[in-house]
Formats: structure tokens, C-alpha cells, sequence
């Protein structure tokens, strides 16, 4: 008897330790140990055409006074105004012709060991080293920048395309239907370059000479990451002058192009004066986004 009972004692042992794995198997504990990196600060964006004050768009958009609904501006198509919205505003004056666009990117990282915010910082620095931005830095790996542009890619097709002020177009009043590209394929055939104060005809605007005003450059106290491009392009239906104010403020890329365009070769468009204006709006936009 006593035999038989240690035997069914033993069987009894060897059957517990073949059971369901318990809570220190190996697979089990890694998935435990496993930590999702944090989403970004913001969920949703500001309404895009809601989100300048009027005050500032008559600085913006002097001579817009006598048709009110230049202010309303026009929203650009979007598929998800949570993730991508923008805006762009055109006034006509016998000064010239200015463009101002807003553009609001939600950047989401679908990978669970790479932030919001890393996956938004690595998209801002795309745009930085597209616009030759002095110190820039490449993505780490070409996988990533891919990723970071698919995470995006639905929405943004729509509403940069829309929210573009044309600015690729030789003549001023035609070129809203261009998209983002349009200052690149500009500035190839024009002088597209920043600018040194130059115009087609080798005269200057004193205001403009000084390269290190107008040269690519990186802001600072504007978001967690910000830069400014300031270009004078010619062409022969005219000059404009492109400001472009690019900053990040967590998961959030925003975009400003502030351009004006004119037919007087002999007037260059102020870049003091624009530049004033562009980094007044992304201030002004900051705030928006802490609302």
C-alpha cells in the first residue's frame, strides 16, 4: 500500500509540472516588460482658417479691407482635420499680389517603440534638410523617413496640394492650383535662391543686402524646433519674395508661406517687413496650439 501511494504521489508531481505554463515562462515576461513609447502632447489641431486673429490678418493682408471675405480664407481638402488641416488667404492689390498658407501636421508614430514625438521630429527634419537648413540632420535610416512619410501620407496628398499659395506660377494671379512644390520648381527657373537683395536688373533694395537676414537659418523660442527660409525669385512676369517658417511643438509640425508677389522689378519686397509678419503669425500660433 504503501508503495502504491507514493506512485500516485509521483504521478501526481510529474502531471502539476507539465501544466499551463505559469507567470514566469520566458515568453510571458518579455511581453510584460514590453513599454509602448508615449503618444504625443496634442490629439486633435486648431481649425486652420479659425485659428489667425483678425488683427493679424490685416497686417498680413494689407488692402484686403474693402472685400471682407478675403479674412475667411480657404480651407484646403483634408480627409481627417484631426490629423491634417490648412488654410490659404489672397489679396490683389495694385501694390502687388500677397499669399499667406497655414498648414497644421498631426504626426502619429504606428510603431510602438518610436514616439510621436521622435517620428514628428524626424519629419521636421525632412523639411529642414529639403530647404538646406544649416544643421540639419538626415533621418537616421531610410526606413524611417519612409514610414514617417506613409504615417502621413493619407491626408497630407490632399490638403498640401490645396493648401499651396501657388507661388510656383509665372504669373501672380495663376497659381492657385499648384501644389507644395511649386517654390522649388520656381526657384529652378528663376533666381530661386536666398536672397541677396539683387533684382533682374543688378539694382538692390539696401534693406536687402544683408545675406545673413535672408540666409536659411534656424529660429529660436518658436516651438521645440523651428526654422526660416527667405527667398527672391525673378521671372519675367515678375519678382516675389517667399517666406517659409516651419516649426514643431511636440507631435505638431506647422507650416507658414508668406509670399508677395510684384510686377516692379524696381520695388523688391521688403524681406524685414515679411519675415516681421511670418514669425508674428507663428508666435501667434503657438498659442493656438496650447489652447
Amino acid at each position: 500500500m504503501l508503495i502504491t501511494v507514493l506512485a500516485a504521489a509521483g504521478l501526481g508531481g510529474c502531471t502539476g509540472s507539465d501544466s499551463t505554463p505559469g507567470p514566469d515562462d520566458g515568453a510571458s515576461g518579455d511581453s510584460g516588460t514590453a513599454v509602448s513609447a508615449e503618444p504625443g502632447r496634442y490629439r486633435t489641431l486648431p481649425e486652420a482658417c479659425g485659428a489667425v486673429s483678425r488683427k493679424n490678418l490685416q497686417a498680413l493682408l494689407p488692402g484686403a479691407e474693402q472685400d471682407d471675405k478675403v479674412y475667411e480664407g480657404q480651407a484646403a481638402v483634408t480627409y481627417d482635420i484631426d490629423r491634417r488641416d490648412g488654410c490659404r488667404w489672397k489679396v490683389e492689390t495694385p501694390s502687388g499680389t500677397r499669399y499667406l498658407t497655414i498648414d497644421f501636421q498631426r504626426v502619429v508614430s504606428y510603431d510602438p517603440s518610436v514616439s510621436d514625438d521622435d517620428r514628428a521630429q524626424e519629419t521636421y527634419e525632412e523639411k529642414a534638410t529639403a530647404a538646406h537648413i544649416p544643421d540639419a540632420t538626415s533621418s537616421p535610416s531610410t526606413p524611417s523617413a519612409s514610414s514617417s512619410r506613409s504615417e502621413s501620407g493619407g491626408a497630407s496628398d490632399g490638403s498640401s496640394s490645396s493648401a499651396s499659395p501657388g507661388s510656383s506660377s509665372d504669373e501672380p494671379g495663376k497659381g492657385d492650383k499648384s501644389g507644395k512644390g511649386g517654390k522649388t520648381d520656381s526657384g529652378d527657373k528663376g533666381t530661386g535662391t536666398p536672397s541677396s537683395g539683387a533684382d533682374a536688373s543688378g539694382g538692390s533694395d539696401e534693406s536687402d543686402t544683408a545675406s545673413a537676414d535672408t540666409a536659411p537659418r534656424r529660429l529660436d523660442d518658436l516651438g521645440d524646433d523651428a526654422f526660416l527660409n527667405d527667398q527672391l525669385i525673378t521671372k519675367d512676369s515678375g519678382i516675389h519674395r517667399d517666406i517659409t517658417v516651419v516649426f514643431r511643438s511636440s507631435n505638431v509640425i506647422a507650416t507658414i508661406e508668406y509670399d508677395q508677389w510684384t510686377t516692379d522689378k524696381k520695388h523688391i519686397p521688403s524681406s524685414q517687413e515679411l519675415q516681421g509678419k511670418a514669425q508674428d503669425l507663428a508666435d501667434e500660433l503657438t498659442g493656438r496650439l496650447n489652447e
